[in-house]
């Protein structure tokens, strides 16, 4: 009976990552499928034959490398911006006494219920006004640091033992020096988890970029997608093509990192 039911559970689990896989595998596959294949009734899972004209199209005639940099540069400087920042506020919320602390990180996490939509017209506005507008610093802007992020580093950082910070007080390192060589070292799983949270969330962001830039060169992969959606409708496999492009880079970050996204998350949860 026993080893009934884990057979069940197996089975479930495989049928389930199929039904999940199956519309990536498809996209893969009609990427490289010709013109009007992907279309035809009943539809092709593998190409008759294989043709890769739809990216040298998308990175020649319709210039895709340009929004494929401009997402690059946005989202390295985002993650790295926002991990200075997060494990700086996250550290002082953990370790640092100062009036009000809690009341304000208990303000901060009740933050967390707030839809991002509800603030963007403010944050536009203030933008706005100091002309950051059409600007990439616009669009890095807003996500220099998180209340996610800081929560994140703080359940970290409660872990970490006091008796470190104060030998290394004992050996004359100022508090940046402390927080440099010994607590940025000691939280090396969660900062490469929210370093994967932050770069797969800005390199997939639509709906800020194409608030805050107007100029086209300056789109983003998403935004340069779906503007090419509209031009190209009927083009499947050529929009196949810059779909796969757009979560390539992501998927070799989350593969390459996984093993640290895991025990990051679970370190994280370990200590209130």
């Amino acid at each position: 009976m026993k080893s009934l039911g884990k057979t069940l559970i197996i089975s479930f689990a495989i049928i389930i990552a199929v039904v999940t896989l199956t519309p990536a595998l498809w996209m893969v596959s009609a990427s490289f499928m010709s013109t009007g294949e992907a279309s035809s009734f009943p539809p092709k899972l593998l190409p008759a034959k294989m043709t890769f004209e739809h990216y040298v199209t998308l990175f020649t005639r319709l210039h895709l490398w340009r929004y494929l940099l401009n997402s690059l540069v946005i989202s390295v400087s985002v993650t790295l911006i926002s991990l200075f920042f997060n494990s700086m506020a996250g550290y002082a919320f953990a370790k640092y006494r100062f009036p009000g602390r809690d009341r304000l990180f208990r303000f901060l996490v009740a933050e967390m219920v707030i839809p991002a939509q509800v603030t963007t017209l403010p944050l536009f506005l203030m933008l706005n006004k100091v002309g950051l507008i059409n600007t990439y610093l616009g669009v890095i802007v807003a996500g220099m640091a998180t209340i996610y992020g800081i929560f994140l580093i703080r359940q970290f950082a409660l872990s970490i033992p006091d008796s470190f910070i104060e030998a290394a007080r004992l050996d004359g390192s100022s508090d940046f020096r402390i927080y440099w060589s010994v607590i940025l070292p000691l939280c090396k799983p969660i900062l490469i988890t929210l370093a994967i949270f932050t770069f797969m969330g800005t390199w997939n962001d639509f709906l800020w970029p194409l608030i805050v830039l107007t100029d086209d060169t300056m789109y983003t992969l998403p935004v340069a997608l779906a503007n090419l959606t509209g031009e190209h409708v009927q083009d499947t496999e050529l929009m196949m093509a810059g779909a796969v492009i757009t979560i390539l880079p992501v998927m070799l970050v989350f593969i390459a990192l996984q093993k640290y996204y895991i025990s990051g998350i679970m370190a994280a949860g370990l200590k209130e």
